[in-house]
């Protein structure tokens, strides 16, 4: 069950919001309450009374469908933050000779979905593909370092047999000798 509630032309601007928001996503109910109680941000009262109207507005709609939901079992599943007006909300400043700064006061609006879903599901279809493309990847890499290895071996092989043709001693995996280059004076 999902329930969502928003809180419209909050004071301060949508950026400091979304501080507070990406602080309290993903969280059980209880831990984002306590998080916004303690965060000393202005945007966080306003985002504490929008969590605690979700959890109404869930607890609402599961005596309506006859659904029994702990507050306990919830979860915030998506919040995000969106831009308010600042048309006709514009101020003027004074500014150094004279001059005038114009001020914007900005609002945001707040939207908070919560829910008593499982959290392991959606996390666990998102690590099984993940996990997918991890092991593809890495099935890739395999595939090309033995092609890689391929060639080295084939190269070591035929320095042991040139050095078995001239006499020399070869070792097991010793490199092959580096040729000099003679200068004549």
């Amino acid at each position: 069950m999902e329930a969502r509630a928003s809180a419209k032309y909050l004071r301060g601007s949508a950026q400091k919001a979304r501080l507070v928001v990406d602080m309290i996503r993903g969280r059980r109910v209880a831990e984002a309450l306590a998080v916004l109680r303690h965060t000393n941000k202005r945007a966080a009262d306003g985002i504490e009374k929008c969590v605690r109207s979700a959890i109404a507005n869930a607890t609402e709609m599961a005596e309506k469908q006859n659904i029994a939901v702990d507050p306990d079992d919830l979860w915030v599943k998506a919040c995000f933050v969106d831009m308010g007006p600042t048309k006709n909300r514009r101020r003027m400043r004074p500014a150094p000779q004279g001059r005038a700064y114009r001020e914007q006061r900005h609002f945001c609006h707040v939207t908070i979905l919560v829910s008593s879903d499982e959290r392991e599901t959606a996390r666990g279809a998102r690590k099984s593909t993940a996990g997918k493309k991890v092991k593809n990847a890495l099935a890739g890499d395999a595939g090309n370092s033995a092609a890689k290895a391929a060639p080295r071996t084939a190269a070591k092989a035929s320095t042991k047999a040139a050095k078995k043709d001239t006499g020399e001693a070869a070792a097991p995996d010793a490199p092959a000798p580096a040729e000099t280059a003679t200068t004549e004076e």
